[in-house]
């Protein structure tokens, strides 16, 4: 049982090398007494009785050691294991959906890509983007500021230059830990910590210079490689923050909510 343990733990490789040197140590300590050993007397008997049974107990006390490191090893590395796997919450692409958040997909001409909104951490602005989305608000829009390895935007214009803006207003700008990981949506705005209306970008490739300044109310959770497409397309540099319109139109057919 120990042996399996040290052989499926990769850390305690270590372990499993020490256990074994300390155990065929004492083995062979062990038969060089009884090869040093006179004749048998009752005395002798009991000195090597006794000598035995401390070389018992230390190599026992070492297997002990040895066997509570390598289930602290085990623990900590699937503990580290358990934590990575739950960090998209607070950023990353391939987090496991929390029940009940509604999910957004989006299909454009360039493919099919679907962003968790974190409605449990970010209720205002998830439901203002979901009202847009079921008035259809966003169908036929394009993205009309790309840029590779910082974000897509869109939200408010179409491939013909007209824009629309939301019959809603501005919302509050709301705070939480959601970070602006690879694939994160946040709302666009006017500046820092100010509440958008419509427009909206999603990240290519994480961007923590962000974080606090926008509200990230999502995560895509499928197709990030349709977004990482999308942000590498041909772009005419005329944003002043960086990217610019594409030169072949990215259009948003619809968007809908599962």
């Amino acid at each position: 049982m120990i042996k399996s343990i040290f052989i499926s733990t990769p850390n305690t490789y270590l372990l499993d090398i020490t256990f074994r040197f300390l155990f065929t140590m004492a083995a062979k300590k062990y038969k060089s007494d009884r090869k040093r050993s006179r004749p048998v007397t009752t005395r002798k008997k009991t000195d090597v009785f006794k000598k035995n049974w401390f070389l018992t107990g230390f190599v026992l006390i070492i297997i002990v050691a040895v066997t509570i490191a390598g289930f602290y090893i085990f623990y900590t590395n699937n503990n580290e294991n358990g934590n990575e796997s739950g960090d998209q919450k607070n950023g990353s692409n391939g987090q496991d959906n929390e029940e009940g958040n509604p999910i957004a997909v989006f299909n454009t001409t360039l493919g099919t890509f679907k962003v968790e909104l974190f409605e449990d951490e970010m209720p205002e602005t998830c439901e203002n983007f979901i009202r847009l989305v079921n008035d259809g608000f966003y169908n036929g829009m394009n993205f009309y500021r790309i840029s590779d390895n910082f974000m897509i935007q869109a939200g408010r214009y179409f491939p013909d230059g007209s824009e629309k803006q939301s019959p809603y207003g501005n919302i509050n700008f709301e705070e939480s830990n959601i970070k602006h990981v690879d694939g994160a949506i946040s709302m666009a705005s006017t500046g820092d910590k100010i509440g958008g209306s419509a427009e909206f970008f999603i990240c290519d490739e994480k961007q923590t210079g962000l974080d606090g300044r926008y509200a990230a109310f999502g995560a895509t959770i499928e197709g990030l490689d349709v977004v990482h497409n999308i942000a590498a397309q041909p772009h005419d540099n005329s944003h002043p923050a960086g990217g610019g319109k594409p030169y072949t139109d990215i259009i948003i057919n619809t968007i809908t909510i599962e």
